[in-house]
């Protein structure tokens, strides 16, 4: 058995909150490969999406493993030492704590970890998003695991026509549900419609017993108890011989669905399906961007990546998600370009409510007087 694991954390912006320094980068490049020196992980790549570095890492400790995510932890230190030098922006945004205390549930970074027998050939697709919250993986997931029209494999795989299992999320209550679909589908999309608060943290084949998907499921606002950056979540998923084949997985990102997240994580925009050169938000702090890094995995080893958005087949997805942009951005701080109240995490609500309190008085019926 191996695992895959992203671990990412936003260690300070290049410039603003758009990119990540080259020095920062570097500096994580050196930790990896003194990480493969020592033999505590197989293989590893560093990569990128906004301003979070994402450490993509094979190993054989399972997830969750402390010494893996005790790694990640120095490694992200490392870069923020660099930012704080630089006089970056939001220099440690993501470490929540000063210590770390055995593994990085519940201390700021995000992580996604899928542990499985390798097979004869197994490629994965590694998710990387910036600007934008872990439920934006649900539509997505929908479509590639239970959407025939997005998934041909569905119907004409017998490998994969008796469905998936999906394991959701409820952020808000600490909770977890596992729905069989396609018997479940109705019930499951009730919850995963509402994104902010249920979200898919898992996928397993119920013909292979395959783990087939995992998401980082983390929000930082409900850790931190305060609004102190976007989740800016990961995924990985694996495809082919009884899975999603690669162009199955990729297809739900032709279009660009709206997702919240953007300027100061309040806002909807569409996510964009971009290159890794161009997975730099900038108008209005997006729109929230989406990178998918291909990898063969083979005895461990990570053969690749492909870019796999740097293709002209996308190019449609991304002027309709500027349309998008252009029609969201006309309705200023109105909904729905606004997110609902409940769901702002960067807002002067709780500072309006106690000084404008007082001017806010019943509203009483007045009784009309007979003639």
């Amino acid at each position: 058995m191996i695992t895959l694991s992203i671990i990412k954390a936003d260690t300070g912006g290049y410039v603003g909150h758009s990119a990540v320094h080259p020095a920062m980068m570097a500096e994580a490049r050196r930790e990896i490969e003194r990480a493969k020196g020592s033999s505590l992980i197989i293989d590893g790549r560093v990569a990128s999406c906004g301003d979070d570095v994402s450490l993509i890492m094979t190993h054989v400790y399972g997830p969750d493993a402390g010494l893996i995510h005790s790694f990640a932890w120095d490694t992200f230190q490392a870069t923020t030492r660099i930012a704080r030098e630089l006089g970056l922006y939001g220099a440690g945004q993501d470490l929540l704590s000063d210590a770390f205390s055995g593994n990085l549930r519940g201390m700021g970074p995000g992580y996604a970890e899928l542990e499985f027998e390798e097979r004869p050939s197994e490629p994965v697709i590694c998710f990387l998003a910036d600007k934008t919250e872990p439920g934006a993986w649900n539509l997505p997931l929908y479509k590639i695991f239970a959407d025939p029209f997005n998934t041909a494999g569905l119907v004409i795989d017998e490998k994969m026509h008796a469905g998936f299992a999906f394991e959701v999320y409820d952020l808000f209550e600490d909770k977890r549900i596992v729905f069989d679909c396609p018997a479940d589908l109705y019930d499951m999309l009730m919850y995963i419609g509402a994104p902010a608060r249920y979200v898919v943290h898992g996928v397993h084949s119920k013909t292979l017993g395959h783990p087939a998907a995992a998401t980082s499921t983390q929000r930082l606002s409900l850790i931190a108890g305060k609004y102190v950056g976007k989740d800016d979540p990961v995924m990985i998923v694996r495809c082919q011989s009884g899975l999603p084949a690669v162009g199955e997985v990729l297809e739900p990102f032709a279009f660009p669905h709206t997702v919240a997240g953007a300027m100061r994580g309040s806002h909807h925009m569409p996510l964009l399906p971009v290159a890794v050169a161009d997975a730099h938000t900038t108008r209005f702090d997006g729109p929230p961007r989406v990178v998918a890094l291909g990898f063969q995995v083979h005895e461990g080893r990570l053969v690749g990546p492909r870019d796999l958005f740097d293709d002209p087949a996308f190019d449609r997805a991304r002027a309709q998600a500027n349309e998008m942009a252009d029609y969201f951005r006309r309705h200023g701080p109105f909904e729905p370009h606004r997110l609902p109240l409940e769901d702002l995490e960067y807002t002067t609500m709780s500072e309006l409510t106690r000084r404008l309190g007082h001017r806010w008085t019943p509203i009483t019926t007045e009784v009309a007087t007979p003639a």
